[in-house]
């Protein structure tokens, strides 16, 4: 009896199997007209996906674990729910090209309440589009040619003696080092900050501010958003006291804030909480995203050892013809003699993907993907699956910098952005990256000892937790 109920019950459901494989068989295909909205889960009432999002954050693989799950489970194109509200998430360059050449008729620059309440609501980050372009206009001659000529100069002198205090045989933490010295240069750049203890500090407030980005938005004293809050605080009472003495003193520094303070081209000033807010903003993006991107660089080549002796024929031969000319220190002219060099940089930042994704507020309803997206949803472009899509680049997961012998295809390649709101600070951090990568390189020999990948825990920018410890034994001239 037993083993006739047992067949009874297998055939029950193998005909339960049978009937359920037919039905997904014959199923119409979903419907992608402009009525139906993207595939997803809104997850649980009032708080979504948030808690899958936390925990996302918390692991090794970071934001893009979050993403990268829904991606194989509903495609190219999803939403979700996080932090009380509806966020799609998209990673075709036909999505991001009409996302990031919107005018401001259908989007507008919104980040995570969290994200937005540390850099600040006078951010270039964060401006509406109107407001953006005012602070676009203000800031952008701030970044010229000649400024980026000077500030190359001023990099490599602040480098050399570093790396001269590395002794053979040290294991150096890159991670650790790079934040300091784009920290130290951001500073004196910025408003003329060079005592080391104040450097320090400032690196240091920067560094509470970057890991409270992604965290839960509670002011609770202890939590790592209220310690965000308290730092970012610190930080603009620093900086409004500067302005204050340098708006009731004669002019004694030639840096960014002082240019901001003395501009006389007739237009509108920019307040002291706009001065205040993007120069936090770029601080961040100056010392955090340069420096983690130096970091997967070195870890990139010491992988590809063919990259790296070419890149090093490159570099040498560039040394070789400044010690010919008795120069010195790197000039702009110099880097724009790096053809592979500037590759390398290209490459490791597309693998890398330091800022994951660029967010966007719908301001009306909209046909994205074959979907409808709703007024007061967010979007987001999903940089780090758009760097990856096979249909754009080959062997994608390949280190190569000689993909981009051949011009990227339009919007395939959004490191810094693109459109309106690409990133003022990019020829900058790409000196930086390419000073300090013909340094290294022409200086010491060297090993990463940690090769793991795993991503740093809430941060925002995609950081190697391990912060790429290597030896390195010093090339005697």
């Amino acid at each position: 009896m037993p083993f006739l109920c047992f067949w009874c019950f297998a055939a029950a459901a193998l005909s339960i199997v049978a009937v359920f494989r037919f039905y997904l068989k014959n199923k119409p295909p979903r419907s992608r007209s402009s009525h139906s909205s993207p595939p997803g889960s809104r997850g649980l009432p009032l708080i979504g996906e948030t808690l899958q999002f936390m925990a996302a954050v918390n692991c090794s693989n970071g934001v893009y674990d979050f993403v990268t799950t829904r991606c194989l489970r509903y495609g190219g194109c999803f939403k979700t729910r996080i932090f009380g509200e509806t966020h799609v998430f998209v990673s075709s360059n036909e999505s991001a090209k009409l996302i990031l050449n919107d005018g401001g008729g259908r989007f507008t620059k919104k980040y995570i309440k969290s994200i937005a309440e540390l850099v600040g609501h006078q951010s270039l980050l964060c401006a509406s589009h109107l407001h953006h372009k005012f602070l676009r206009s203000r800031l952008i001659n701030l970044f010229s040619s000649c400024f980026l000529a000077s500030f190359v100069m001023q990099f490599d002198q602040q480098i050399v003696p570093t790396f001269r205090c590395w002794n053979t045989g040290s294991t150096i933490v890159l991670l650790n080092e790079a934040l300091k010295i784009t920290c130290k240069a951001m500073c004196k750049m910025l408003i003329s900050l060079e005592k080391e203890n104040e450097v320090e500090a400032f690196q240091k407030e920067v560094g509470y501010v970057c890991e409270a980005m992604l965290a839960f938005p509670w002011r609770f004293p202890g939590t790592r958003f209220h310690k965000g809050l308290k730092a970012r605080r610190r930080i603009i009472k620093i900086l409004e006291r500067m302005i204050q003495e340098r708006r009731e003193s004669e002019p004694q520094h030639g840096d960014f804030l002082q240019r901001l303070l003395t501009e006389e081209d007739g237009g509108e000033p920019l307040s002291d909480a706009e001065i205040g807010d993007n120069i936090l903003t770029m601080l961040i993006a100056g010392q955090d995203t340069t420096a983690s991107a130096i970091t997967w660089m070195m870890k990139f080549l010491h992988e590809n050892q063919d990259v790296l002796q070419n890149l090093k024929e490159e570099q040498f031969r560039i040394l070789g013809k400044k010690q010919d000319h008795g120069s010195c220190f790197l000039t702009l002219e110099d880097l724009r003699n790096m053809p592979y060099a500037a590759k390398v940089v290209k490459e490791s930042l597309r693998l890398a993907s330091i800022v994951p994704w660029f967010p966007r507020l719908i301001l009306r309803d909209t046909e994205m993907e074959g979907y409808k997206i709703k007024k007061g949803w967010n979007v987001n472009i999903d940089v780090r699956s758009l760097h990856l899509d096979p249909c754009l680049y080959k062997d994608p997961i390949k280190f190569n910098p000689s993909r981009f012998d051949e011009e990227a295809k339009p919007f395939s390649f959004l490191a810094f952005g693109m459109g309106g709101r690409q990133c003022l600070g990019m020829n900058l951090a790409k000196a930086m990256m390419l000073v300090f990568l013909h340094r290294l390189l022409t200086s010491f020999r060297w090993k990463v000892i940690d090769s793991d990948s795993s991503i740093e825990k809430w941060a925002l920018f995609t950081k190697l937790r391990s912060g790429c410890p290597i030896l390195i034994t010093r090339i005697e001239s």
